[in-house]
């Protein structure tokens, strides 16, 4: 089937997942961060302060995110869709209408939990499950959003705040959200059966399985497979985060590192298509030991770098791997564990990047503070990559032995 034939044949289902995708942007780091200043200004908040509320707020929707991220194994993507979609437009308009520091951490909560969290979860569970041989094209596809939104909306947001209150413009993100609410029961309207409510047609994991969340946990893969999962959004986080300092201290104007975030987006996306196709030819399993490899040279050259070119030629190397996180780990899951209990199973691996994202900024923060340097900090992340790799290539080595060896058992788990 060709790309044109296939996405044709499946405009619908793919389009409402990429529209999750971006609406996912509205809770997402490199959206809220856009108004940092006005909102450290508006509650008079420190660096510090601020950091801890979005630690707290971010933290606090990792750890709802086990329980919520089950219900995609219990109701359709156009029921429970439409849901998350109310709650993120809500968040938005109480960072609109917040006046209380007290509660700002409940508003990050609800941004991270509705937005970064759910909407995106929906999305990426929903192809893991709709899709079997062609579930790396699907997932692809899908997360174009991400970058559609990653790519737009900050450069967009950033010019109408010299325009208009940056209050109203949450509220515009909240009427943005609600608008799709329509759009996305359209595209639903003859959603796909999910996998779960027909048995017989699930696909089924390692030991021929229909592996349950408890299972899963159990199952020493999926611990090999926690600092792979923690680690992108925990420091490429943390690198975006503390953008302006890096370029401060390797003596650049903000704008020389700036400008280059646009060539790193466009290489992700093209790195995201990429292994789709790569996906649906080899295999999740097979391609998950080498994701991380490219992340272990881009934060040596982000330490090492003394100009600008250099510093692009580390975000080559980065894109490669956010490219193919949006793609790999999630089909992972559904390879290993199968399709029947995905959205709890993958509702644990959604958490651990929710926190990741929590505590990456803070920890890197926390050093600099304390006298670590990021350029010396950028070292130890290149170690973590090397460490997560070497235990990736362990887990999946022993996971392409039992999906070989076929089933063992008959039934669910």
């Amino acid at each position: 089937m060709t790309l044109g034939t296939f996405l044709r044949q499946n405009a619908q289902w793919l389009g409402a997942g990429a529209l999750l995708t971006f609406l996912s942007s509205f809770g997402q780091t490199f959206f809220i961060s856009v108004f940092a200043g006005e909102i450290r200004e508006a509650f008079s908040l420190s660096h510090g302060q601020w950091g801890g509320i979005y630690t707290i707020g971010t933290s606090l929707a990792a750890v709802v995110m086990v329980w919520a991220g089950g219900l995609t194994d219990i109701f359709r993507v156009r029921h429970l869709g439409p849901v998350v979609l109310v709650g993120l437009a809500a968040a938005c308009l109480a960072m609109a209408f917040n006046r209380s520091a007290g509660l700002l951490f409940l508003v990050i909560f609800a941004l991270r939990l509705f937005g970064q969290g759910m909407s995106s979860h929906i999305a990426l569970v929903a192809m893991s499950r709709w899709f079997e041989a062609t579930r790396g094209r699907a997932l692809s596809v899908a997360t174009t959003g991400f970058a559609i939104g990653e790519a737009l909306l900050p450069i967009t947001f950033v010019f109408l705040m010299t325009l208009v209150d940056w209050h109203l413009l949450w509220i515009v993100s909240a009427v943005i959200t609600l608008a799709a609410v329509p759009l996305l029961i359209g595209l639903l309207r003859q959603e796909r059966t999910p996998q779960s409510h027909a048995e017989k047609s699930v696909s089924v994991g390692m030991k021929g399985r229909h592996w349950t969340r408890k299972d899963a946990l159990t199952d020493r893969l999926f611990w090999y497979m926690v600092p792979a999962i923690l680690g992108p959004p925990a420091f490429v986080t943390a690198y975006f985060f503390h953008q302006v300092h890096l370029a401060g201290i390797k003596g650049w104007d903000h704008v020389d590192l700036v400008r280059l975030f646009p060539i790193y987006t466009a290489l992700s996306v093209a790195m995201m298509i990429g292994s789709g196709w790569a996906l649906d030819k080899l295999g999740a399993v097979r391609l998950m030991p080498f994701m991380q490899v490219p992340m272990i040279a881009a934060f040596t050259i982000f330490s090492l770098s003394a100009t600008p070119s250099g510093m692009l030629l580390g975000l080559a190397c980065m894109a490669m791997t956010t490219g193919c996180m949006a793609t790999l780990p999630n089909a992972f899951w559904a390879e290993v564990y199968g399709t029947a209990h995905i959205g709890s199973i993958k509702a644990m691996a959604a958490a651990v990047m929710v926190l990741g994202s929590a505590i990456g900024p803070g920890i890197t923060g926390a050093l600099i503070d304390l006298g670590t340097g990021i350029e010396t900090q950028f070292l130890g992340i290149a170690a973590w990559f090397a460490f997560s790799t070497v235990m990736m290539t362990v887990g999946t080595g022993k996971a392409r032995a039992m999906l070989a060896a076929g089933p063992t058992v008959t039934g669910t788990a």
